[in-house]
């Protein structure tokens, strides 16, 4: 019964019993579940899952109902449902998503804004709250005016590549029905992004083709470093060029004619670029996306996580919705046909890497969030895995060895160590250290994940996968 509720629930938190004095032990994750996508809390449940049960339901029913509404304004909507398990009495207290956040905690003239981090309900930081309350008002971001005249800026880019990608000509009223201007000649956000001069300071994308399999020192360990700033279309041009420059086409020779096998889809790299420009949050000051090119890999970062819902890790990518955190921006490329408006991003990106000659599972992208920052990976297609020396480290033991092959990669051997260090519960970084491997989130999505997601490694805390607790063990 209780794993049939706890897999019901969106997220989940347990109270063992309910605190009245100190209330914000719990209406912290009320105001974090309404910021959210919503959750459910247990009452009677300790966070060892335990059942302790309730001594008076009814009466803590009512306290609950009353705390919330004097403690969390707006009032969130939610359901109370009393249950018993194991002949115990508990509580479910299920919060829904709020339309209209923040929600935040009052209590003393102090209001604060929760979220959820993991399994734990944190303080939002200030850039959360003003994109929540955004949210809260049915606005975007790059659909917020500015005192910045139209007049004062060129956009021939944007002219020019409109009218190439179109065929038509972008005329001075499409700039107020496009959303880029109001009818007073004032730039939205949107339009500033849009100009030829550099007036969003972090509209600005970092590129850099590194020395090796990870980061280093950018003045000893870069082959390749560029930063570009200003209008949207130039920095998607200037990323693609930058990973064009810094990849190869090799070719197979057939009878009758030849193979071009490229590092990576062009197409992939376009669409993944394209995501990364337009669904970030340009709220986080002092923030920029970064491409970072491996010799066995290519990754994207963007500064805000998932607009809405779960991080992507935990979505099934086939079941993703088109959440645009910047629609007024997401409209006009769709209209230059760099982007659809379904959401088919990911799906693209998958798809168009599938053609690649040579292609496998091992090379399928990947994709992994935070409430902060979304990561693309493309693996490089002609990456030479047998060629490479540095992939295991003199820490690897014997043990390995008998069970590797010619025909096995380096990611294969990789594999095959943590799960002999595994024999025993690791965790993330130790399994990371004992690799070789400095970036440990770069090495979890390459290596962990896919192991995680063959069934040959196992969390030991697996409702939790995000737990300062959490360890790695082989599946025996």
């Amino acid at each position: 019964m209780l794993d049939k509720l706890i897999a019901e629930a969106t997220e989940c938190d347990f109270k063992a019993a309910l605190e009245t004095k100190k209330p914000k032990s719990w209406l912290k994750s009320v105001s974090a579940f309404a910021n959210g996508i919503g959750g459910t809390l247990f009452f009677g449940i300790d966070d060892d899952r335990k059942i302790v049960g309730l001594h008076d339901p009814q009466k803590d029913a009512e306290s609950i109902s009353r705390l919330i509404k004097e403690r969390i304004t707006p009032i969130p909507s939610f359901v109370l449902k009393p249950d018993r398990v194991e002949g115990k009495s508990i509580l479910a207290l299920m919060v829904e998503a709020g339309r209209s956040t923040p929600y935040y905690y009052r209590a003393d003239g102090v209001m604060e804004c929760y979220m959820r981090i993991g399994n734990e309900s944190v303080a939002a930081p200030d850039y959360i709250v003003n994109e929540l309350i955004l949210k809260g008002t049915n606005r975007s971001f790059d659909a917020l005016v500015t005192t910045e005249k139209k007049d004062a800026y060129s956009f021939t880019l944007l002219s020019a590549t409109y009218r190439e990608r179109t065929g038509l000509t972008l005329e001075p009223s499409d700039f107020v029905s496009f959303g880029l201007a109001n009818k007073d000649g004032f730039l939205t956000n949107a339009g500033r992004l849009l100009a030829d001069q550099h007036i969003v300071f972090n509209s600005r994308v970092f590129c850099t083709r590194w020395n090796g399999l990870d980061k280093g020192s950018i003045f000893d360990d870069a082959l390749d470093d560029k930063e570009y700033e200003g209008n949207l279309i130039y920095l998607l041009q200037s990323g693609c060029a930058f990973v064009q420059n810094n990849s190869k086409v090799r070719f197979e020779k057939k009878a009758r004619y030849r193979v071009d096998k490229p590092d990576y889809s062009e197409r992939a790299v376009m669409e993944a670029l394209v995501n990364a420009l337009i669904h970030r949050d340009y709220v986080v000051m002092g923030s920029e996306v970064h491409i970072d090119m491996f010799d066995d890999r290519l990754e994207i970062y963007s500064p805000g996580g998932m607009f809405e819902g779960k991080p992507i890790q935990d979505c099934s990518l086939s079941e993703i919705g088109s959440a645009r955190r910047n629609p007024v921006i997401a409209d006009l490329f769709h209209r230059m046909k760099y982007m659809e408006r379904r959401g088919s991003g990911i799906k693209k990106i998958i798809a168009e890497t599938e053609k690649l000659p040579g292609y496998d599972d091992r090379k399928r992208p990947s994709f992994y969030s935070t409430h902060s920052a979304f990561f693309v990976t493309l693996r490089n297609m002609n990456y030479a895995e047998n060629a490479c020396e540095n992939e295991i480290t003199p820490q690897v033991t014997p043990q390995v060895t008998p069970q590797v092959t010619p025909q096995v990669t380096p990611q294969d051997k990789v594999k095959e160590t943590i799960l002999v260090f595994c024999n025993v519960p690791r965790s993330r970084k130790e399994i990371a250290e004992y690799c070789g491997y400095k970036d440990i989130r770069s090495f979890a999505v390459n290596y962990l994940r896919p192991l995680l997601d063959e069934g040959r490694l196992k969390l030991t805390i697996p409702e939790k996968p995000t737990s300062s607790k959490q360890r790695y063990v082989a599946v025996k």
